[in-house]
């Protein structure tokens, strides 16, 4: 896939591992429309995403699953019905890195959706960093210092849409850019790599850390 569609078009997921949960893989498409996963194509106008050999893979930390109530724990699963958010990845993807820390080179990152509107592709981001802050609502939410004090970790969330880790004391230990939707922060690492996280609550779950905003 290498267009935006329109927010809403219906496109299908062809050729690619479905990870349904961390632990089940199955070899079916993955329909998607109004941000959601349907059960089968729907009439009309449908785009075709071949994807011969890549993993499509939940995006989830298991610190966030732990967070939620036992019942809403299957909101991550990539099955219909449930909100179209995913990545497809170009290599193989083990359980536990999708379960704690899964970060993708940009040479095998297909896509990402966040209910169903698409964040990267082909390695690239769709937009620029930062517009996703133009709200209120987003920069209320978002910006500022996240600490995780078990790891000796603070992230810098920024209004450029630049972010910047002190880790250990060091200072700007990892910096890049990041995006917001829905939730989810999409991270573009300067040194090359994607990665990925969830805000839940007053919580950004994010690479095995869990962190707060200092101030909050």
């Amino acid at each position: 896939m290498t267009a935006v569609l329109p927010p809403g078009h219906p496109f299908v997921v062809t050729g690619a591992r479905v990870h349904e949960t961390p632990g089940t893989v199955v070899d079916r498409e993955l329909v998607v429309a109004d941000g959601v996963f349907l059960p089968d194509r729907p009439d009309g106008d449908v785009e075709v995403v071949a994807a011969p050999g890549a993993h499509a893979v939940p995006l989830v930390v298991d610190s966030a699953v732990a967070q939620r109530p036992p019942a809403e724990r299957g909101v991550y699963d990539l099955v219909p019905g449930n909100v179209a958010t995913f990545a497809l990845v170009r290599r193989r993807v083990s359980e536990s890195q999708i379960r704690t820390m899964l970060v993708v080179d940009p040479a095998d990152l297909v896509a990402v959706h966040v209910r169903g509107h698409a964040e990267v592709l082909d390695g690239r981001p769709t937009r620029p960093a930062g517009e996703d802050l133009a709200e209120a609502a987003a920069r209320d939410a978002w910006l500022g210092a996240w600490e995780d004090p078990g790891r000796d970790v603070v992230q810098h969330l920024r209004p450029d849409g630049r972010y910047s880790e002190t880790r250990s004391g060091r200072v700007d230990a990892y910096t890049g850019r990041f995006w917001v939707r829905d939730g989810r922060i999409t991270y573009l690492d300067d040194t090359g790599f994607w990665a990925f996280g969830e805000l839940l609550g007053r919580t950004l779950h994010h690479a095995g850390m869990v962190m707060t905003r200092t101030g909050a």
